[in-house]
């Protein structure tokens, strides 16, 4: 079999599934689609690294959905699913899903997804009539299963997406939990970014005798995408990035912050600036995060600011900028953001705003990628240490700590109290002006300490606070 068929015609589909792909205006399947759907068809394990943008989904989904409808059978039973595919995040799950009933909607199959921040109970409803295909995210999985909700008696395949993420996410305890109830015979497709070593010792339990497909070298980043960065002082980036959304006429730019408080910042810099955005993090409902997607898609609003993990699951074909507003702390994240651009043998770039700081970020990223990222300058916002076209240079230095300052001398025996008033005492612990006259009064005499009432202070227990009814 070559390894670019021309035609989905070439690869084993039905009629119907490529009535599907044929609305879709697809006509030659890509690299992972070519050699991963005949493989899945076929029963065999399969373990792939595509990058994001390959046409991954597409990959398994098609096949998958194959092989499901000529093994109909019996029907499913009660809280039981055929197929699992499980996957890091509810934006990806609810990407992979719609996938899923695109090119299924000339079959006689049924599916859901499931995921948290949404109630249960309507998830655990749907399940009940049993479904061909369950798209789900672990933690929700586990609840649902724990709850008896769901069951794997009748399982056939499962599907272990972007296992890399999974295992960055802290999600290996779940997913171990999860393949250890599963049925022993099942067909098993794991697909990742990379190949790490621990990927592989994943795979080790759960893939067995499988076919290898990588379609990219490892770490590497998508052809068609325009890399470049410029130097910007740190405080300096969200006017940058204004400069160049408006000086370009950006329509469409996914941001990247690190933090969801910068994300929420980065946002209101924005509308004030009169560009419409909105912001999509992990502190977000579920709902306001489809609706700023959804808005973002259809070209309401026109910057995303996302963090890391709330960007999976992003599918925009012609989605043209995205900007690492700062860049990731792990290397191979660059990777993932700027896949989001260049999709579907579409081209983008991806820009990085680059501080002092994040020098020994940038220098990771291009060890990973094995690329020297072109540097640009923008005239307008030079920065006080600008990043060399060889070698950025060294960050700016440290300030140093200032001395805390002495207590200022009010004179001698005097000491300033932290309310700021002065008090004088001599070495014989008497009063020595710290009670001034206060104007009007003629008398220069030092006072005896008196109560309240005119008689003489005298030494005496602490008493009641006065009733200042």
């Amino acid at each position: 079999m070559s390894d670019t068929p021309t035609k989905f015609t070439d690869l084993g589909l039905s009629e119907a599934l490529l009535k599907a792909v044929r609305d879709k205006g697809y006509e030659t399947p890509s690299p992972i689609q070519a050699q991963a759907i005949p493989a899945v068809i076929s029963g065999r394990d399969v373990m792939a690294a595509a990058q994001t943008g390959t046409g991954k989904t597409a990959g398994f989904t098609l096949p998958l959905l194959q092989r499901l409808s000529a093994n109909k059978g019996n029907k499913v039973s009660s809280n039981n699913v055929r197929a699992l595919i499980l996957t890091p995040t509810r934006e990806l799950a609810a990407q992979i899903s719609e996938s899923i009933e695109m090119y299924g909607k000339y079959l006689n199959l049924n599916s859901t997804v499931v995921f948290g921040g949404v109630k249960i109970n309507p998830q655990m409803m749907r399940l009940r009539q049993g479904v061909d295909v369950l798209v789900a995210t672990p933690g929700r999985l586990l609840d649902l299963y724990n709850q008896n909700a769901v069951k794997f008696s009748q399982l056939e395949v499962f599907i272990l997406d972007e296992a890399d993420r999974m295992l960055d996410m802290g999600f290996i305890r779940d997913i171990k939990k999860l393949i250890a109830v599963l049925p022993k015979q099942r067909q098993n497709l794991l697909f990742s970014a990379t190949f790490s070593p621990d990927i592989r010792a994943l795979a080790k339990g759960l893939v067995n005798k499988p076919l290898e497909i990588s379609v990219n070298p490892e770490n590497s980043t998508a052809e068609k995408v325009t890399q470049w960065l410029t130097g910007v002082d740190k405080k300096r980036k969200s006017a940058v990035l204004t400069h160049l959304i408006k000086e370009n006429n950006w329509q469409q730019v996914l941001v990247f912050t690190k933090t969801k408080h910068g994300a929420n910042k980065l946002t209101k810099h924005l509308e004030a600036e009169g560009l419409t955005a909105a912001a999509i993090h992990g502190n977000k409902s579920q709902g306001a995060r489809t609706r700023a997607l959804a808005a973002f898609k259809d070209g309401s609003v026109k910057i995303l600011v996302a963090t890391d993990i709330a960007a999976r699951g992003i599918d925009i074909d012609l989605l043209p900028q995205v900007v690492n507003f700062d860049l990731p702390n792990v290397p191979e994240d660059y990777v993932h953001r700027i896949g989001r651009t260049a999709r579907a043998g579409n081209t983008g770039q991806a820009l990085s705003l680059v501080c002092a700081d994040e020098l020994e970020l940038l220098w990771d990223i291009e060890h990973v990628i094995q690329q020297h990222i072109e540097r640009k300058v923008i005239e307008q916002f030079i920065p006080v240490n600008e990043l060399g076209d060889s070698r950025p240079i060294r960050p700016l230095k440290a300030k140093k700590a200032k001395k805390p300052k002495k207590p200022q001398s009010a004179g001698k025996g005097k000491v300033e109290h932290k309310d700021g008033q002065r008090s004088g005492g001599n070495a014989n612990g008497n009063n020595t002006g710290g009670n001034k006259a206060k104007p009007g009064n003629n008398s220069s005499r030092r006072r005896k300490p008196t109560n309240n009432d005119g008689t003489s202070a005298k030494p005496r227990r602490p008493r009641r606070p006065a009733n200042n009814s």
